[in-house]
């Protein structure tokens, strides 16, 4: 828990620099740090989703990274939102794989980022049981959530 709170208090100070940063910046160049702070948290996820997948693929189980990686995945989901709120559609030289109509739909952000983290917490509730059938079984859900925002809201770039 301790870990989980320096984390959180990590990313609070993180979220007040950049607005102040921001404020000497350009539209254009807060449009790129914007990018950048989402690709940073997608990527963190990912790193957390990881281990997770290799265990529904087959490699040995460890109910006590599942738990953690998952609770740590509930907790960055609550920033997704936040991450997505600023339109950098207007800037054609920034790279990212949003699609356009994600700007018009932050409500349905909302319920997805809502979604993971109700799922992300199903696994690490599971795991924390130590169940490796209940554990595994809960993997299915959190990939749909993923799975979900990114078909609707992300360029396939398989």
């Amino acid at each position: 828990m301790k870990k989980l709170v320096a984390l959180l208090s990590a990313v609070a100070v993180v979220g007040v620099t950049y607005k102040s940063i921001a404020q000497d910046m350009t539209p254009e160049e807060q449009a790129a740090a914007a990018v950048d702070q989402r690709k940073s948290l997608f990527k963190t996820i990912r790193y957390n989703l990881g281990p997770i997948v290799g265990m529904a693929q087959g490699a040995p189980f460890d109910a006590e990274v599942a738990e953690r990686n998952a609770r740590r995945i509930a907790v960055m989901a609550t920033m997704i939102p936040e991450m997505l709120a600023v339109d950098t559609s207007a800037f054609d030289n920034i790279e990212t794989t949003a699609l356009d109509s994600i700007w018009s739909n932050q409500g349905d952000i909302a319920d997805m980022s809502q979604a993971l983290i109700d799922n992300a917490n199903v696994l690490a509730d599971a795991a924390a049981t130590g169940d490796m059938g209940a554990t595994l079984g809960a993997v299915r859900g959190l990939g749909g959530s993923c799975g979900n925002c990114h078909d609707t809201y992300r360029v396939d770039t398989d």
